[in-house]
Parts: structure tokens; sequence; C-alpha cells
């Protein structure tokens, strides 16, 4: 079935990792009573817009923050279907994950548009990312070697 059939379509968006002494910074996120994670702050790419703004524009609604937007990291691809989600979630995304440095103090007072799901900002020490419930999973390993700056690099479509 075509794209225009379907009204489906592939969605863009940019993530921010953010860094400092140690440690990143990453969303708390509760799905149900039961299900929470640490997800990435960012979000989708309005039409017209570079992923560079629609990171900056994510981030000053989630974070409360200005955020400089810097290399390329990791790209990864998301098609629902083929994950754990795929009974709660029809989704194909495209996910441009960015180096990032805050410009700005974190604000949540100031975070005009956190997601529905967004519970609070919390930073949290890079060694412990493995035993974190943290999505997408797979980014671990390449955050354990960014200062070999083998980046960019394209994950694929994983979780």
């Amino acid at each position: 079935m075509s794209e225009k059939k379907s009204g489906k379509r592939v969605r863009t968006s940019a993530k921010a990792i953010i860094i400092q002494n140690g440690k990143i910074l990453m969303l708390d996120c509760k799905f149900s009573k039961k299900d929470s994670c640490l997800l990435f702050p960012g979000g989708g790419q309005k039409y017209g817009e570079t992923l560079n703004q629609a990171l900056k524009r994510e981030c000053k609604e989630e974070l409360g923050a200005k955020v400089e937007v810097n290399d390329l990291v990791w790209i990864r691809e998301y098609i629902s279907s083929n994950h754990e989600f795929s009974d709660q979630d029809d989704s194909h995304q495209i996910e441009f994950y960015f180096l990032c440095k805050l410009k700005t103090e974190l604000n949540e007072k100031k975070a005009k548009k956190p997601d529905k799901v967004q519970k609070g900002i919390v930073w949290i020490e890079l060694s412990d990312l493995a035993y974190m419930n943290i999505y997408p999973k797979a980014i671990i390993p390449v955050l354990q070697t960014l200062e070999y700056k083998t980046y960019p690099f394209y994950g694929g479509d994983v979780n």
C-alpha cells in the first residue's frame, strides 16, 4: 500500500545528547502506572524547520533551556512493528542524535510544552546507563565511545 493511500508517514526527529561532568541529561518519562523509562530530550521536526532548529525548539519546550547544537553522533531508525511495543505503537521514525551543550540553565518552570509522559529531568552517571531503563538501549555503546570520534554512525532499526 502506498504512503498516500495508508496515510502513514516517516517522521524525522532530532535528539540532544547533553553530557556534563560525567553525567548525561535525560527525560524521566512514565507511560503507565508501571512503565517508566529515560528518554533523550528532543522531538519531531516540523515542515520548513532544520534539524538544528527543531532540536533547539524542542529543548526549550522540554527543558526550559537553550542549547548549542554540535556534532551529529548517531542516526537511529525505528519501525515500531519490529520491536517490543508493536502492540502500542504504529510508527516509523528516523532520529538524529546530536551532541549539545546547555547555553542557559535548566528551568522546568520555563518548559513550555513538555511531553505528556515527561515527569521530570534527571542527570544520570554515564557509567550507570547500562543498568537503567533507557531508550533506545542501542545507543549505550555509542555513548561509551564518544571520545574516539567514530561518528556519525547509522545504527539501523534498533531499540
